[in-house]
């Protein structure tokens, strides 16, 4: 006798992830519970829930599955094309809000501050790419863009795009971001030798610069905290 298969529906409403966002915010949610939200349906006798479960268990973490392409998340039983897109399009959101442009007045303090406004968007990068961020005279923020993509052990990174980007935003100053595909923060040689020319050619422009942050896994290098500029 085939036995019977509970759905969502059957619990209890308090225990059901859409209802419980909905008297208790987001917030309160476990994060198998918001993937089980995304995958809305489970398999043939599996809930959303236990899909979810499932595939936390395998996987870890969002970083984790952020590194996933929709194939390699296809090879999860009961996870289909449908259901990979509609994970990496929920992580891609989360990823854009981190990179956004500046709000209105945004105001840079600390290399702390760049570091949490940079992380979500460049620690799980398989390439290394170049970010800056242009300032007023008050650390307003102007504009945060990405300017390369590659090894900056190249002539990638060149100084005229970024001379010529801040002069356009009349900017003050200009702060350097990029990641490290390894996950080890530590400035390379050539990172070093990249940032002292940067430097220099800001400098003869009348452009200050205010550090330069390197992103790893799970934390940063600061130039300037290293007083290394």
């Amino acid at each position: 006798m085939k036995r019977s298969f509970s759905t969502i529906r059957d619990w209890p409403e308090t225990e059901r992830p859409r209802e419980k966002m909905l008297h208790n915010g987001p917030e309160m949610l476990t994060d198998v519970e918001l993937i089980a939200i995304l995958l809305r349906t489970g398999g043939i006798e599996t809930t959303a829930i236990d899909l979810a479960r499932k595939l936390m268990q395998q996987f870890q973490s969002f970083r984790t599955l952020d590194q996933k392409t929709i194939e390699d998340l296809c090879q999860v039983k009961d996870i289909g094309p449908a259901k990979a897109v509609q994970i990496k399009a929920a992580i891609e959101i989360g990823k854009r809000f981190a990179n956004a442009p500046a709000a209105k007045g945004e105001i840079i303090e600390s290399s702390e501050d760049i570091y949490h406004t940079m992380r979500l968007y460049l620690q799980n990068l398989d390439r290394e790419e170049f970010h800056i961020i242009l300032l007023t005279n008050r650390n307003k923020v102007l504009l945060k863009q990405r300017l390369f993509q590659g090894s900056l052990s190249s002539s990638l990174v060149e100084p005229r795009e970024i001379i010529k980007t801040a002069l356009n935003y009349s900017a003050a100053s200009v702060i350097f971001v990029h990641n490290h595909p390894s996950g080890n923060p530590s400035p390379s040689a050539e990172d070093k030798a990249l940032t002292k020319r940067l430097k220099m050619a800001c400098e003869v422009m009348g452009i200050r610069v205010l550090d330069h942050i390197v992103i790893g896994s799970e934390t940063y290098f600061s130039f300037n905290e290293h007083s290394l500029l």
